[in-house]
């Protein structure tokens, strides 16, 4: 089985473990010299506000959204993802990182009785032990775990993890 465990909204996450006060706020992050939108968290999608759009115009289409914006801090981030994956190494046989906020996991060794239970808590310790939100998909190859993560981030009901282990 392969696991994929992805960041969610990982440069807006990483500014809100500095600012829980903006857990909930619509937050983005612009792009070197602070162009353009380059990251934005669920609030801002949920807004339908397209990554790409230059600053000056979000402020313009938007005057009272509440949005807040942060340059972006590539050392930052850096560290951040370093930490999340430190943890993934604490429970996972194998990470092989695949981005700065994902990573595969080579669960084929691993003896487990309940993989999703396994999964959740590992979600739930990424969560703990670094501010950053995650979600994981499970399954027996990596384009599937791909497939399931975007279910665990998309479901609330996965509870963060999305097991796909049979056909059905």
């Amino acid at each position: 089985m392969w696991g994929l465990i992805d960041c969610d909204n990982f440069f807006c996450s990483c500014e809100r473990v500095f600012r829980p006060d903006l857990e909930r706020t619509p937050v983005v992050v612009l792009s070197n010299n602070d162009g353009c939108v380059v990251a934005r968290s669920k609030e801002v999608k949920k807004m339908n506000i397209p990554e790409g759009l230059p600053y000056h115009e979000m402020l313009q289409q938007y005057p009272d959204s509440g949005i807040v914006a942060f340059s972006s801090n590539y050392s930052l981030y850096g560290d951040m993802s370093a930490r999340v994956m430190a943890v993934l190494r604490t429970e996972a046989p194998a990470v092989l990182q695949y981005s700065i906020d994902e990573a595969f996991l080579d669960l084929s060794d691993m003896s487990c009785d309940d993989i999703k239970e396994w999964g959740e808590a590992l979600c739930r310790k990424v969560r703990k032990w670094t501010g950053i939100p995650v979600s994981l998909g499970i399954a027996p190859t990596k384009t599937l775990a791909k497939v399931a993560s975007r279910f665990a981030k998309e479901y609330p009901g996965y509870k963060k993890c999305c097991v796909i282990a049979t056909e059905d």
